[in-house]
């Protein structure tokens, strides 16, 4: 009958759509077997990448305390190709979702990681602009760190520092960051400048001609802050140059780095 034949039309042209739409739902599930596969194996590479950086940094020795990811093996979300590459065609929907989001927690996971290995980074760049690693005047070493004769007394006493022999008014380089904390005279050392480097490290500069900068200024490595002198108990112009680390003298010579 015609009805019957309408039916029939309607229910061929209902199971074309029905076919169409299983057509694009299966090319949507390709789609996201294909980008499950690409994230997880972009945490293969960050996850051996972090590890790498965790040996170089000693930051994943257990005595530093300072992982930031499970401490158990077990507990980690493992990220091999098992687990996200072996996608089946007829892997179920609540499957895919329930993987999404152990690649989620693996994603936050790796974060806080990078983000941790970034502060350790970044202090170390802080780190290294803090120490004194350049010679602060240019001249010759007339006297070395430790014992010496002194030229006043003719005793064998510490000398915690180096005296550069230098012309008069010579100029005399920050040779890292830091703040200053003191200028002013100081005993037999003369006009005397103390800069703070953060880190327990902090350098001395005695017998200064002139001095550049005061309390408070924040100085950059290479930045001009004094003139060789004559000042205080002097044999002739030099720059008396001391490091002190927690506040105990150490040779100077161990943290310039240049020739």
């Amino acid at each position: 009958t015609a009805c019957a034949r309408r039916i029939v039309a309607a229910d061929a042209s209902e199971n074309r759509i029905l076919r169409d739409e299983n057509l694009t739902l299966r090319s949507q599930l390709k789609s996201v077997r294909e980008r499950i596969e690409h994230i997880g194996s972009t945490l293969d590479r960050v996850e051996r990448f972090d590890q790498k950086l965790r040996a170089m940094t000693l930051l994943s020795d257990p005595q530093r305390n300072l992982a930031m990811g499970p401490t158990e093996p077990e507990a980690r979300v493992p990220t091999t190709d098992t687990q996200f590459t072996q996608l089946t065609t007829t892997e179920a929907p609540k499957l895919l979702m329930g993987r999404l989001d152990k690649l989620s927690a693996e994603a936050t996971r790796q974060e806080q990681s990078l983000q941790e290995l970034q502060a350790y980074f970044q202090d170390q760049k802080s780190l290294l602009a803090s120490t004194p690693s350049v010679w602060p005047a240019r001249g010759w070493v007339t006297s070395d760190f430790g014992q010496r004769v002194d030229p006043y007394t003719a005793d064998r006493v510490m000398h915690s520092g180096l005296d550069i022999a230098a012309p008069h008014g010579k100029e005399v380089y920050a040779p890292s960051d830091g703040t200053v904390v003191f200028a002013g005279l100081e005993g037999g050392y003369g006009n005397v400048i103390v800069v703070d480097h953060g880190y327990g490290i902090k350098t001395r500069y005695g017998h200064l001609a002139k001095m550049l900068v005061k309390v408070g200024d924040r100085v950059k490595r290479g930045a001009l802050i004094a003139a060789v002198g004559n000042t205080g108990r002097s044999t002739g112009p030099h720059l008396h140059y001391e490091v002190r680390v927690n506040g105990i003298p150490q040779n100077p010579r161990k943290f310039i780095l240049e020739e």
